[in-house]
């Protein structure tokens, strides 16, 4: 590779001062410096272009002041995911302002879409990454820089300039074409191009840098139109929301926009997060490929989704849900592509050094193979809960139903490498067997909805089997749930024992177990998935606390009645998430770190919950149970 620039080989920026970008299609990551250090084109699990968040010398694209430091503000325009940077320099204030745009879907640009099977219903991405600057005050000198790097930093391409003054470079493998408009004189240098210029107050500069044959924003005014109509598509999807009138709710908020970011527009898939291969512990080998949809993540995304106001969301996710499992005549997958691919084959990515020396860098993921058996109690009750709040069961449903409640008749006496996806020994882990009773239980349910009586009585039956065994091999001699039926080592999964229903919160098992993790599985206060020393996960090395457990924390705290300490942890992870309000998979409990890929879904989605819990108690008054929100939003479901 050629000399790198100084800003591509400066140290790795903290996981949590990323900025996320979004169209629908795509999604980007722009580091404090103003240099946008991950993007994959045209799709959010595409090979990328800029990677520089996995290693310094593989492609960015910066536009910032020359003059090194760190910017004043940086912030979300309200209600947007168009992202604004303050700098000021020694002459000057500059602010930059960052968008994915989308535009207006209408007959006259329908024939630019792609083929895909479905789009959004009033804007589509622009297939543009947009960047104005503007000077405040003074004199700034701005500097451009766009490096990219094909195929995950494998290939440079040879830029050239147009008659119209655009830029344009092709990855030499064939395939992706990029553009580069501006109103800066460009100097093109073989592999990326430049330029700088000094401006004055009020004077303002853009680039736009597009991909699939889009056309670019050719001046400035073009530019400014282009970023308000992009801030009032966020603004005007935001505005169909409902959310409670708390000084939280901006953590709502953000949430509900981190989650629509990261859905793939034509299919409604949700990924697990934007990114792949940031690390779970620094320099350590725990780093996983998250640009893929999975099932145990929707039932969580329908409370999400549903629980803010968000149904056409969560109606197409489920869509996209129902549509794999339907295509699958006995297996359900952990996860798929976000167009349905059933196979995502997982590589190493050797040529890369990895956040912060973090190897291997992977791409795809193996998990997809894996045995997983909570995968139909999180389909079944996701399905259960759009049929109580839609109060309607369809016909085509009812197929996918049946065949995925009666592979849970089947293989729940069976080991399964568990929802943290281990990579050691198969086992009988304790909340496998917790989900298996929900897909029986949901099965039942929709099966006397439906007036299948046959089924919802066997179904019944079994459930009552699963649910007698859990009670006798997965509780220890305290009463506290195990991870597993041959350990008495504790899992932070256990939650789930209270928050999918299995037992309800006055049952001294569930206050025992809640109680155990909340003393004995936290670091400073946070929660870990469980102690690494305690679990053959395959792996080697340790990891942070997981952002999902801890909030789950928050959510079965309230539900055994202990809203006072459900809030005051509530408050201390709502002030990890920065300026941003963007939650990363971990925390390091020693400094405040995140830690994994971000944003992540799941973090996110499990905020919503905690946080919706807490409202809910301290407006409903203080009892057990008084947090559940999601019995509220699902009539009939109930424990034992």
């Amino acid at each position: 590779m050629t000399e790198t620039s100084a800003a591509a080989r400066g140290p790795f920026p903290p996981i949590e001062s990323y900025a996320l970008l979004a169209d629908g299609e795509t999604t980007a990551l722009v580091g404090p410096d103003g240099s946008v250090e991950w993007f994959c084109a045209p799709r959010m699990d595409s090979p990328s272009l800029f990677a520089a968040v996995l290693d310094r010398d593989a492609g960015s694209f910066r536009l910032a002041p020359t003059e090194t430091g760190v910017p004043v503000t940086r912030r979300y325009l309200p209600g947007t995911l168009v992202l604004e940077t303050t700098y000021m320099t020694a002459t000057g204030w500059l602010v930059v302002q960052d968008a994915l745009l989308v535009a207006q879907w209408d007959e006259t640009t329908a024939g630019e879409l792609p083929p895909y099977r479905r789009v959004p219903r009033d804007r589509r991405a622009a297939h543009v990454l947009l960047r104005t600057a503007r000077c405040e005050h003074g004199t700034v000198e701005l500097a451009l820089e766009c490096d990219p790097v094909f195929d995950y930093g494998r290939r440079r391409g040879s830029w050239s300039l147009d008659g119209d003054g655009l830029a344009q470079v092709r990855d030499p493998a064939g395939g992706l074409e990029l553009r580069l408009a501006t109103d800066l004189r460009l100097g093109v240098e073989v592999d990326r191009v430049r330029a700088r210029t000094v401006l004055r107050e009020s004077e303002t500069a853009f680039v736009a840098l597009s991909w699939s044959g889009a056309r670019p924003p050719t001046d400035g005014e073009h530019a400014g139109r282009a970023l308000d109509q992009t801030g009032a598509h966020w603004r005007d999807w935001l505005a169909r929301g409902s959310f409670p009138d708390h000084p939280w709710r901006a953590h709502l908020q953000r949430s509900a926009l981190v989650l629509k970011g990261l859905v793939y527009a034509p299919t409604g898939a949700m990924v697990a997060a934007a990114t792949t291969s940031l690390p779970e512990t620094l320099g350590g080998e725990r780093n996983w490929d998250y640009r893929y949809t999975w099932i145990r993540d929707a039932a969580f995304t329908l409370w999400g989704l549903y629980t803010l106001g968000f149904e056409a969301e969560a109606e197409d996710f489920l869509l996209f849900i129902a549509e794999v499992a339907g295509g699958e005549q006995d297996r359900l997958h952990v996860m798929y592509g976000i167009a349905g691919e059933r196979e995502l084959p997982e590589r190493t990515l050797d040529h890369l050094s990895g956040y912060a020396d973090s190897r291997p860098v992977r791409v795809g993921n193996g998990a997809y193979e894996q045995e997983q058996h909570d995968v139909w109690g999180m389909l079944l009750d996701a399905v259960h809960l759009h049929t109580a709040s839609v109060d309607h069961l369809p016909d085509w449903l009812w197929p996918i139903i049946e065949r995925q409640v009666e592979q849970a008749c089947a293989h729940w006496r069976d080991r399964d490498h568990g929802i943290w996806e281990v990579r050691g020994e198969r086992q009988h882990f304790t909340v496998s067997k917790v989900l298996c009773w929900v897909a029986l239980d949901r099965g039942a349910r929709l099966a006397l909805r439906r007036g299948e009586t046959a089924h919802a009585e066997r179904w019944r039956a079994m459930a009552d089997e699963v649910h007698a065994e859990v009670c006798e091999r997965g509780v220890d001699e305290r009463g506290v749930f195990t991870q597993h039926y041959d350990t008495t080592a504790l899992d932070a999964s256990a939650l789930l024992v209270l928050l999918m229903q299995f037992l309800q919160p006055e049952d001294p098992r569930v206050r025992a177990t809640v109680l155990a993790i909340a003393d004995e599985l936290t670091e400073d206060g946070l929660v870990l998935r469980y102690r690494v020393e305690d679990t053959d996960d395959g792996l080697k090395g340790e990891e942070g606390a997981f952002v999902i457990c801890s909030f789950w924390l928050v959510s079965a705290l309230v539900e055994i009645g202990e809203v006072a300490r459900a809030r005051d942890l509530c408050q201390r992870l709502l002030a990890h998430t920065g300026d941003l309000g963007l939650f990363a998979e971990e925390l390091d409990p020693r400094s405040g770190r995140h830690l994994g890929n971000t944003p992540q879904a799941f973090s996110h989605l499990a905020l919503i919950n905690a946080v919706v819990h807490v409202i809910r108690a301290e407006r409903d008054g203080a009892g057990p149970g008084v947090g559940q929100f999601v019995a509220a939003r699902s009539p009939g479901r109930s424990g034992r």
